[in-house]
C-alpha cells in the first residue's frame, strides 16, 4: 500500500511540474545576433565568418539584425534591453561600448549590461585619401592640413565609433585642423571618399581592400603598431610620420547581463571554437585581421581596459560630438 501511495504521489508530481525550460534546453530555436551597424560594415562582414559555423555548432540558424546609427547606440539599446534567455546575441565594437560612453550619456553601462563571451578579432584602421587629395604620403597630408587648416575634411562611420576616434588621436598627435563629418556607419562614408565627396577616412581594412588593390583610393599609412601582411609596402602611421601613433579595432560578442552562465559558456565554447579554426583564422587574416577568441573572463578585462583607454584618449584629444 505504501509502494501504491509513493507511485501516485510521483505521478501526480509529474503531471503538476513544469516541464524542464532554460539553460538545460537552450536553443531551441531561432537566435537573434544584432548588429550596431548597417550592412557591409566591418562589424557586419566579422559577424557573418563566424555565424555559420556559430550556427552549426548551436543547431539553430542565426538571423542576423542590422540597427545601424548614433554611433552603435540604437543596436547596443536594444541588446542591453533584451531578454537575458540567450536568444539575443550582440557583435560590437569598441564604438557603443568603450567610446560613446566618454563622450555622451547613454541609456545603458556597459560593465552592468551586457556580459562578454568571447573577443574574435582585433584588427587596425587604414588611412586612406581620395585621389584628388594632393599628397602621397602621411608627412605630405600633415603639411598641407598644416597649410590649410579646417580646409580639409574626414569621414567616419558616425559619432563616437572607434575610427572617429582614430582620426582625432592623429589630428591632436600630428598637430592639424581637420573637419569631422560623421556618417551613419562605414559603407556610406566609404562610398563619398571613393566618390570624392569625402578628403580622407580611417576604416578597417576588410571592407576597402579590394578598392586599395584596384587603386581607387590612395592608403596613407596603417594605424596599428607593426605592418599588415595583408598590406606589407603600407607603412605604420607612426613610421610614417607621427612617432608613437597607434589605434586599432576589435570586434567581440556580448549577450545580455543575467544571462545564464551555462549559455555563456556553451557560447563561449562554440565561439572559440569556430574562431580558432584553420580556416575562418585565415579568412580573418585575408582581410587584415587577428582572429582571436578567449574566455568571458579574459575579455570582460580586456572591455575594462578598452573603457580605461578611450577615457584617456578622448581627454587627450578632446574629441567631441559632431
Amino acid at each position: 500500500m505504501n509502494l501504491m501511495r509513493i507511485a501516485l504521489v510521483g505521478s501526480l508530481a509529474l503531471l503538476v511540474a513544469p516541464p524542464a525550460v532554460g539553460a538545460d534546453a537552450w536553443p531551441g530555436k531561432p537566435i537573434r545576433m544584432i548588429l550596431s551597424v548597417p550592412a557591409g560594415a566591418t562589424p557586419d562582414v566579422t559577424a557573418r565568418l563566424v555565424m555559420p559555423g556559430l550556427s552549426q555548432l548551436l543547431g539553430q540558424p542565426l538571423v542576423a539584425d542590422n540597427r545601424g546609427g548614433a554611433g552603435g547606440l540604437i543596436g547596443a539599446e536594444l541588446a542591453a534591453k533584451a531578454a537575458p534567455d540567450g536568444y539575443t546575441l550582440f557583435i560590437s565594437s569598441p564604438g557603443a561600448l568603450t567610446i560613446l560612453p566618454h563622450l555622451r550619456k547613454v541609456p545603458y553601462n556597459t560593465l552592468r549590461d551586457f556580459t562578454p563571451v568571447s573577443l574574435i578579432s582585433v584588427g587596425p584602421f587604414v588611412l586612406i585619401t581620395h585621389a584628388s587629395v594632393p599628397v602621397k604620403t602621411v608627412k605630405e597630408l600633415i603639411a598641407l592640413a598644416r597649410a590649410q587648416p579646417g580646409k580639409l575634411n574626414y569621414a567616419s562611420a558616425g559619432n563616437g565609433v572607434a575610427n572617429h576616434l582614430a582620426m582625432e588621436l592623429f589630428k591632436q598627435m600630428a598637430g592639424v585642423d581637420i573637419v569631422h563629418v560623421p556618417y551613419k556607419g562605414a559603407p556610406q562614408a566609404v562610398t563619398d571618399v571613393l566618390a570624392g565627396h569625402m578628403n580622407m577616412m580611417f576604416n578597417s581594412i576588410a571592407p576597402i581592400v579590394g578598392h586599395i588593390k584596384a587603386g581607387r583610393v590612395q592608403v596613407l599609412g596603417i594605424s596599428s603598431s607593426k605592418r599588415s601582411p595583408q598590406l606589407p609596402d603600407v607603412p605604420t602611421i607612426s613610421e610614417a610620420g607621427v612617432p608613437g601613433y597607434e589605434s586599432e579595432n576589435w570586434f567581440g560578442l556580448f549577450v545580455p547581463a543575467r544571462t545564464p552562465q551555462r549559455i555563456v559558456a556553451r557560447l563561449n565554447d562554440a565561439v572559440v571554437k569556430v574562431v580558432r579554426s584553420p580556416e575562418i583564422q585565415s579568412q580573418f587574416a585575408a582581410l587584415g585581421a587577428d582572429a582571436v577568441g578567449n574566455s568571458p573572463g579574459e575579455f570582460a578585462a580586456f572591455v575594462r581596459r578598452d573603457m580605461e583607454r578611450y577615457a584617456r584618449v578622448v581627454k587627450l584629444s578632446g574629441a567631441k560630438l559632431d
